[in-house]
């Protein structure tokens, strides 16, 4: 009886390992397919606007309704050189648009022009590409967007001029560590938004 049962144990431990060896070579030979990166999923509000027409400011535009305006009153630590410089923030998203706004003639218009660009370029080190396209609206405003791509601090960037008086610089910033793909839908969302202020702007003295 002994015997017997042994036989059996040693052919059911054999009947395993036979098994298990014939998974182990089958896993093998499976491509791999790695899982793609999961990110949030995000409810984005319904796009509405509302207008920006504060008294003295040497602008207007529309901006969202599940957006807020709040006065710059410190740029990355230095104070503005006037009162008319704002953030357009999106506590949500956790982004906002810096505005800055010079006078032209008190400040020259080719340093402005070149500071513009020159911000922008400080990008390049981690941007992977950046493409410029002219602005021209039907209001007769003028001037340069910037798309830039990878992992960047703001991929969307503006300027705004009529070249003899007001000159307007946009950026749109996140506060997070910038992640080109996982900041891909917000940036698509807040993009329109942007688009929407530059075709609504207008220039008021």
């Amino acid at each position: 009886m002994t015997y017997i049962s042994y036989r059996r144990s040693k052919h059911s431990l054999r009947y395993f390992i036979c098994s298990l060896s014939v998974l182990l070579l089958s896993a093998c030979n499976s491509p791999y397919v790695p899982k793609p990166t999961g990110y949030f999923n995000i409810d984005f509000p319904k796009k509405s606007y509302q207008t920006f027409n504060e008294p003295g400011f040497p602008y207007t535009f529309e901006y969202p309704t599940y957006a807020k305006i709040v006065r710059d009153s410190s740029f990355f630590g230095d104070a503005p050189e006037n009162p008319w410089w704002i953030n357009v923030e999106f506590p949500q998203f956790n982004g906002r648009v810096y505005v800055s706004y010079k006078k032209i003639g008190a400040n020259k218009l080719d340093k402005l022009l070149n500071d513009a660009y020159n911000l922008t370029n400080k990008q390049s080190v981690k941007a992977s590409a950046i493409n410029d396209s002219l602005i021209s609206t039907e209001n007769g405003i003028h001037g340069t967007y910037f798309k830039v791509s990878g992992d960047v601090a703001t991929a969307n960037q503006f300027f705004l001029t009529d070249s003899s008086q007001h000159f307007l610089r946009g950026a749109l910033y996140f506060d997070t560590t910038p992640n080109q793909d996982s900041l891909k839908p917000v940036n698509d969302f807040l993009v329109q938004d942007l688009m929407h202020l530059i075709s609504t702007f207008k220039w008021t003295k």
